[in-house]
């Protein structure tokens, strides 16, 4: 009767152990690989120019450089009935020009956003567009 109960909880023991180990399987690998960085190493380009992110991933921009950036959608390269994103947490491009410097990432700092429709995103840096620093995200 003892040997049939040491049977039982070491059964019972060992499933929950597998249930504990399945229920976390890819826990930790999701969380780290949901967030794609793009750098801004200098005063002309975000690298990589394209990023391929899945939908509901976050894309964080980190300025590596030693001027302000921005990170501004372009209202027109952005997918049909996508929520519009600019640093600064402006609602519109209209609004992100307007006031640029409440939108600016210092150096060392970032912006995220989670992109959530498949899509094209064109967006640029304000200071910077006329040297041709912009991006794309791709959202599958």
């Amino acid at each position: 009767m003892s040997l049939e109960r040491y049977d039982r909880r070491a059964v019972l023991r060992l499933g929950t152990a597998t249930l504990a180990t399945v229920g976390t399987a890819g826990c930790s690998n999701r969380q780290s690989s949901s967030i794609q960085t793009v750098t801004m190493p200098d005063d002309r380009t975000f690298e990589p120019e394209t990023v391929p992110i899945e939908s509901g991933e976050t894309v964080r921009w980190t300025n590596e450089s030693d001027v302000d950036h921005t990170v501004t959608a372009s209202a027109d390269e952005i997918p049909d009935e996508a929520a519009y994103f600019a640093s600064g947490g402006f609602e519109s491009e209209r609004a992100a020009r307007n006031r640029v410097t409440e939108g600016l990432i210092a150096p060392g700092e970032n912006y995220e956003y989670t992109l959530d429709r498949p899509g094209t995103y064109g967006y640029y840096c304000i200071p910077h567009e006329s040297s041709g620093m912009a991006g794309t995200v791709r959202v599958k």
